[in-house]
């Protein structure tokens, strides 16, 4: 069996592994300054990626931990170019093939960093590295299809004759944050729906005033995470035990990615209150001119009200308003029933097999692993999906 990432921490010192080391080192060994400023000129955003997001996730996260990380720099070895956190093919499937994978940030969207000044060196330097490490492919998931990151990536893979297989691949909800809220809300919703949305809202006044709260400072954002973290709990992710603050490593995890992103403004928790009573709440990443909706939880007391609906409207009427964000990633499922209605642009997100060698027989063995592991995995969803359907009905998933 062949572990690539745990491969780069053994014999460090001998000259038999010291290109392997080179090539593959842990996320906490990339100075954080340098990353930071990657992220700056990145050609792409990608929230999920951000040092103080991926560096907590990869310390405490369930499942998500001791992640490392493929750097590229530029001629001169000074300054970072490129980064793509990964692990190793059996780490992630226990699948014994020597291939690297994405390393999952916790929200859905894994496009590497790439320099903008330098999209196609960095590109270059990052499949180079995949290759010092030992890799024969690398799988990303959940990677923008359309994005630059990606277009970066096929310019040089086309250039070397490499052909990128995609796996899989599925449309998701983006808002287009420079146009009016309301006149996007209008043409998404029709006024009749917005009507009805105005009257439970209304309704929901009985409760007192209904306020939307933007917690940005260190100081406003630590009670408003507490305040996210009861309310997901609160509902159907508490009932199943998947709640942030049910397992104690997502906890942590959470308590400092949030308050180190506000630090930078990269990161806002929103609140919809009644009165006093907090009825949703989401968290929200920031990265260059883009925002990243991570995870929305609703007080289920008040589901008659559609408190998540109404929290996303007052969210898309802020993104619109706000000069410095031009568009908005739900990072949610596919045909997801809340947020698809609203935010009607769309993303192509995909999972792409790239090969770093030509005619290279362990790609095809790496390839027909994963098609029959994802054919594994649909398999077992269509089960949880009879199932649930036999069980009582619930309220629709907030994400």
């Amino acid at each position: 069996m062949v572990d690539i990432a745990h491969q780069a921490a053994i014999n460090p010192a001998s000259a038999k592994h010291a290109a392997t080391a080179r090539a593959l080192v842990p996320l906490t060994a990339i100075e954080p300054g340098q990353w930071r400023a990657l992220a700056q000129r990145a050609v792409e955003p990608n929230g999920y990626y951000l040092p103080a997001w991926e560096l907590a996730v990869s310390a405490t996260a369930r499942g998500r931990t001791d992640a490392s990380v493929l750097p590229a720099f530029d001629g001169s070895s000074t300054r970072l170019i490129g980064l793509m956190p990964v692990i190793s093919l059996w780490r992630a499937w226990k699948i014994p093939l020597p291939a690297l994978v994405s390393a999952h940030p916790y929200g859905t969207l894994c496009s590497p960093l790439i320099d903008r000044d330098a999209p196609i060196e960095a590109a270059t330097r990052l499949l180079q590295q995949a290759r010092k490490a030992g890799a024969h492919a690398l799988v990303l998931n959940d990677v923008a299809l359309d994005g630059a990151a990606m277009a970066s990536l096929n310019q040089v893979l086309n250039r070397d004759g490499l052909k990128p297989r995609v796996l899989g691949s599925y449309i998701r909800a983006s808002l287009d944050a420079t146009q009016d809220g309301e006149t996007l809300l209008r043409e998404a919703l029709g006024t009749k729906k917005l009507k009805e949305l105005r009257r439970l809202r209304h309704r929901l006044e009985e409760h007192g005033p209904v306020v939307f709260e933007v917690a940005r400072r260190p100081d406003e954002i630590g009670p408003a995470l507490e305040t996210f973290l009861q309310l997901e709990a609160s509902g159907w992710k508490g009932k199943r035990g998947t709640a942030l603050i049910q397992h104690a490593g997502d906890a942590t995890f959470i308590r400092r990615a949030v308050p180190a992103l506000a630090e930078t403004a990269q990161c806002e928790i929103v609140t919809l209150r009644a009165g006093t009573i907090p009825v949703a709440a989401g968290i929200v990443l920031r990265h260059q001119d883009r925002a990243f909706f991570f995870k929305l939880g609703i007080d289920e007391r008040f589901a008659r009200y559609s408190p998540g609906v109404q929290l996303t409207l007052d969210l898309t009427r802020h993104l619109c308003a706000d000069p410095a964000i031009a568009s908005a990633d739900s990072t949610a499922s596919a045909d997801h029933p809340m947020i698809n209605p609203i935010w009607r642009g769309r993303l192509a997100i995909g999972d792409v097999l790239i090969p770093l060698r030509r005619n290279d027989p362990l790609v095809a063995l790496i390839h027909a692993a994963l098609v029959g592991l994802n054919a594994a995995h649909e398999a077992a969803r269509r089960v949880v999906r009879r199932l649930r359907k036999s069980a009582k009905p619930t309220p629709p998933p907030a994400r």
